[in-house]
């Protein structure tokens, strides 16, 4: 297939941060659908084994990558920037045997240590989800070369489509099979008393025997959903390739040799890799700590963890011994909701990694303050008001987006998690951008030293409170915000040491915090008042609007939106115009 060149599609950070977000907005909303979809059906027990499933997904991915897509990114915006396309061509040549050779080993791996970690975990039914799920290592690796070389190149639409594909694969491949799977075991059950070969003696045994195979079948959603995305980028690649020119190929210098440029990116992947490795390792051996405690509380105190939550914990899943994924599967609830800022500020970073490399790169530090200070900005604009938001409304918010009555009792506990969780997310949502500018900059060892710190921390404070009966679950949250906490005050006192740039931070941190004040109090008392005239549903919608515009508000009354920020978005000049004229911006 030959390749149309029509010239570099490059995007700014905030043009490129919107593309990603939009379709993050999308991808995120299908992916809570699915959820909310397969929590109705499958209650606290499906959660906790579809949860269960990503717990040793997510380090076998971020192994079998190993931060080679960021190095790609960071190395072919650096390319670009000092106009060696050549070398932007080998790149994208020499990353394709890396990746296809890394997903199948930690594909394999995976299919091996999923009978492995049931055990751990003490969750033999969870075998399923873990071994539907493992194929999407293997094409994850795929999408991984042609999201680094898009997103190298500060075009991030790819990357966007991609994504929305593999979340629309998911929600509707995903469901339908889940639903199918658990009609045809339910129909075999009432024909013949058994499910898949086991005899069940009741309707309650029967549900029992088919949601872990249902979940596993939702889970295939997911791979078949990877697949169809790498094969989109694959074809896009191949059809449109990677923009550079002809007359640019001409006038570049010789590419560098393969080895250099596999020292280069194994130089930069390393340090990367390692930290998103340990993130994922201490992700895992958390959530199988979280787990492994609740399940210990259960063997030799049981009373006193059940006396939390009254007669939130049915019957049924207390007597099947299946408490601690009952209880995960509540904290996977709350967690679906922090995932939303998380993935937003996760797009921050992706943004600007080019953009900061790019200015970094260029030796203008002007630019590079100015990259910097937005992107803290909008990142805090962003994470300050969602956590303050989440923590005031944690109650209604749940109940808005898990509306089902079969699920009430699960509502009510992940809406006591998520009133602390909204607190950990600010730390964990800020953390990832700057830790991305880190890596721009040619600091990709910070992360790396901060998380493993940080995550030692959050291990033991895991530890220590979620073994006491009275803390449990919420233990989890108070980790995060003393490990994320670190993090991400550390990284940015190094990024301004290395990059000699001190922000301004009345307008980064005081102003959005003073906002978001602000909208916390509207979102509480608002909620309050529209549930005297209205149905809670329509009271949450209401008081979130009505939070949203006072926000807003308070922003451009005190001057909290830069407008070199507007500038950056599509008709930012007309919105500058506009809002200059009204004397919003200074």
């Amino acid at each position: 297939m030959k390749q149309k060149n029509t010239g570099m599609k490059s995007q700014s950070f905030l043009k490129g941060a919107m593309v990603l977000g939009a379709s993050m907005v999308i991808v995120r909303l299908m992916g809570m659908v699915y959820k909310i979809l397969l929590s109705a059906m499958y209650g606290g027990v499906g959660t906790g084994l579809f949860n269960s499933a990503y717990a040793l997904y997510n380090p076998l991915f971020t192994l079998s990558t190993a931060g080679f897509p960021i190095a790609i990114s960071r190395t072919v915006s650096e390319s670009i920037t000092r106009k060696r396309y050549r070398d932007v061509r080998q790149i994208h040549k020499l990353a394709v045997p890396i990746f296809v050779v890394a997903g199948l080993v930690c594909f394999l791996i995976m299919v091996v240590g999923s009978f492995i970690y049931v055990n751990v975990i003490n969750a033999p039914n969870a075998i399923f989800g873990l071994l539907c799920l493992s194929p999407t290592i293997f094409f994850g690796c795929l999408l991984s070369i042609y999201r680094g070389c898009f997103e190298g190149m500060r075009n991030m639409t790819p990357t966007a489509i991609s994504e929305i594909i593999e979340a629309a694969c998911k929600l509707f491949l995903g469901y339908t099979a889940s639903f199918l799977t658990m009609k045809f075991c339910m129909n075999q059950y009432y024909s013949s008393g058994y499910v898949l070969g086991i005899q069940c003696s009741n309707e309650t045994e029967a549900n029992a025997a088919a949601v872990p195979v249902a979940i596993g079948a939702a889970i295939t959603g997911i791979s078949l959903g990877s697949l169809f995305a790498f094969l989109f980028l694959f074809i896009k690649y191949k059809r449109n390739g990677d923009g550079i020119t002809a007359e640019q190929l001409r006038n570049a210098p010789p590419p560098r040799s393969n080895g250099f440029i596999i020292r280069t990116l194994i130089r930069t992947a390393i340090p990367i890799g390692l930290s998103s490795i340990v993130m994922s390792l201490a992700d895992m051996v958390d959530s199988t700590l979280v787990s492994r405690r609740i399940y210990e509380i259960m063997q030799t105190n049981p009373d006193a963890l059940l006396n939390v939550y009254g007669s939130l914990v049915p019957d049924d899943i207390i007597y099947s011994g299946e408490t601690h994924i009952y209880l995960y599967g509540c904290y996977g609830m709350a967690l679906t909701l922090m995932m939303l800022v998380t993935a937003v500020t996760q797009v921050f970073g992706t943004t600007a990694l080019p953009s900061v490399t790019a200015s970094w790169a260029g030796g203008d530090k002007a630019k590079l303050k100015q990259s910097i200070e937005t992107v803290l900005r909008v990142t805090v604009l962003v994470t300050i008001p969602s956590g303050i938001g989440m923590s005031v409304l944690s109650e209604p918010l749940l109940s808005l987006i898990y509306s089902s009555p079969s699920v009430a009792n699960e509502v009510e506990i992940g809406s006591k998690v998520l009133a602390v969780m909204g607190v950990s997310v600010i730390f964990i949502a800020t953390s990832t951008p700057i830790c991305s500018m880190l890596q721009a900059v040619g600091r990709m060892d910070v992360p790396l030293k901060l998380f493993v710190i940080g995550m030692v921390i959050k291990i033991v404070v895991n530890y220590i409170l979620v073994g006491i009966p009275e803390i449990n679950i919420q233990g989890a949250n108070v980790g995060s915000i003393v490990c994320y906490g670190f993090v991400t005050i550390a990284a940015l006192f190094v990024l301004c040491r290395e990059t000699k740039i001190i922000p301004d931070f009345v307008s980064i941190l005081v102003k959005p915090l003073a906002a978001a004040a602000v909208c916390g109090a509207a979102a509480y008392f608002s909620e309050m008042l529209y549930d005297f005239v209205m149905v809670q549903k329509a009271a949450t919608l209401c008081a979130v609007l009505t939070a949203v515009i006072v926000y807003i508000a308070v922003l451009f009354l005190i001057k909290g939106i830069k407008r070199e920020d507007i500038l950056q978005l599509p008709k930012g000049n007309k919105i500058v115009k506009i809002l200059e004229k009204k004397k919003l911006l200074r």
